[in-house]
C-alpha cells in the first residue's frame, strides 16, 4: 500500500535550500517525484517535491526540490524583493506577481 505523506510546506510559503544554494516561494507541490523517469538524483522519489519560484543573482528561476533538501525560510526575503517580484496575502504567504494565491 502506498503511505502518501502530507506536505511540509504551503504554497507561497518562502523556503531555503538546505545547503543555500536557493530561497523562494513554494508555487506547487506534488505528493511524490513527477519529474523525468530516473532523474530523480540521491533523493528519495516518494516524498513531496516543490517547485520553488527562487531568487538569484540575474532574476528569478523556478526549481524543483525535494521536501528533505528543503527548510523553512523565515525572514529571508528582503522587503524591495517582496514588493518586486510577489504579492503578499494577510497570512504573509507570496505569490509571484503574476500568479494568484491558492
Amino acid at each position: 500500500m502506498t503511505r502518501i505523506q502530507t506536505a511540509r510546506f504551503a504554497i507561497g510559503q518562502i523556503v531555503r535550500h538546505r545547503d543555500d544554494a536557493f530561497r523562494g516561494v513554494v508555487m506547487d507541490v506534488d505528493h511524490a517525484y513527477e519529474g523525468p523517469a530516473g532523474e530523480s538524483g540521491l533523493v528519495r522519489p516518494d516524498q513531496p517535491f516543490y517547485r520553488v519560484f527562487a531568487l538569484g543573482e540575474d532574476g528569478g528561476f523556478v526549481a524543483y526540490a525535494a521536501e528533505g533538501a528543503l527548510e523553512d525560510g523565515d525572514s529571508v526575503l528582503l522587503p524591495d524583493d517582496a514588493e518586486r517580484w510577489f504579492t503578499t496575502d494577510g497570512m504573509g504567504h507570496h505569490a509571484p506577481l503574476d500568479e494568484r494565491l491558492h
